[in-house]
């Protein structure tokens, strides 16, 4: 999600290690040298908003492409990423990328570990009880197997008795439990969820042939076809569509209210746009308000 590689050159930022969760979790970020030579925020924010002067960090779980991923195992990049140096360079700040396990994503923004959640993190009712969202895009979820379908799965129904891999707090997990509950209600067998701490792990499962299927957002599963050319296909059509938002405390308004505002500056000038459909991700793009 970020246009850092919009024809200047990289600025590295410093790296950094957190603790997250109980889990120690390195971050890394980048951007453009033009963001970095921006003299000017169109969008001013408060530098007791942000836990560093002159920095917005991110805390991100960087292993799920294609929204935030790594190239060369150190550059975070993704269709997330470019959204949020693009919202760095708006307001006139440096971004820099907290790689965060995804289960303990919200404890390390409450803790003080990042400013912001930018990981593909589903607006629901519960999490807005503890964070304020501003909502940038839908995602849905999908359910993938392997090339040939030889469970003969035809979605998320489909999976009583069988074993499922997904990533540890995603909402795939909490959609698969309601659907071993109702499994079991009309006497099948339960499904037997495995849980993984990176979405990259999960989908390896189903790579290997230890798990029958592996639940994902169709966003996350389209791109893991498409880079594995005849290993994958999805099994149904996709299921709970919800809107997915940049997260930040409750207590931290005023940084709540200058992301909405740049974001919509990105919908206006076309930058939203433009990156949305860079990572194929159009349908999903929010309309401008």
């Amino acid at each position: 999600m970020y246009t850092h590689r919009s024809g200047a050159a990289h600025v590295a930022l410093t790296c950094i290690a957190i603790g997250a969760a109980g889990l120690l979790a390195a971050a890394c970020g980048a951007s453009t040298g033009k963001q970095a030579a921006k003299t000017a925020a169109a969008i001013k924010v408060p530098a007791s908003a942000l836990g560093q002067p002159g920095t917005i960090r991110y805390c991100s779980d960087i292993s799920s492409p294609p929204l935030e991923f790594y190239v060369n195992g150190q550059q975070p990049t993704g269709s997330d990423v470019e959204l949020g140096n693009a919202i760095a360079a708006e307001l006139g700040v440096k971004p820099q990328w907290v790689n965060t396990a995804f289960s303990g994503i919200i404890p390390a923004l409450q803790a003080g570990h990042c400013d912001a959640i930018l990981s593909q993190l589903f607006d629901k009712p519960a999490r807005r009880a503890v964070v304020n969202f501003v909502d940038y895009m839908n995602s849905s979820e999908t359910i993938l197997v392997r090339k040939g379908n030889p469970d003969h799965i035809t979605g998320i129904a489909g999976l009583c008795g069988l074993s499922v891999a997904a990533e540890t707090g995603t909402t795939v997990t909490d959609f698969l439990a309601q659907q071993s509950k109702t499994c079991t209600a009309h006497g099948k067998k339960p499904i037997a969820v495995q849980t993984f701490l990176r979405d990259s792990d999960a989908v390896n499962q189903l790579a290997l042939g230890h798990v029958a299927a592996y639940g994902t957002t169709i966003e996350t599963g389209g791109y893991d076809m498409s880079r594995n050319t005849g290993m994958f296909q999805f099994a149904g059509p996709p299921f709970g569509q919800i809107l997915t938002g940049i997260a930040t405390t409750r207590q931290n308004s005023a940084l709540h209210r200058a992301i909405a505002a740049a974001f919509a500056a990105l919908q206006r000038n076309g930058t939203y746009v433009k990156i949305m459909t860079k990572w194929n991700l159009k349908p999903d793009a929010l309309p401008a308000g």
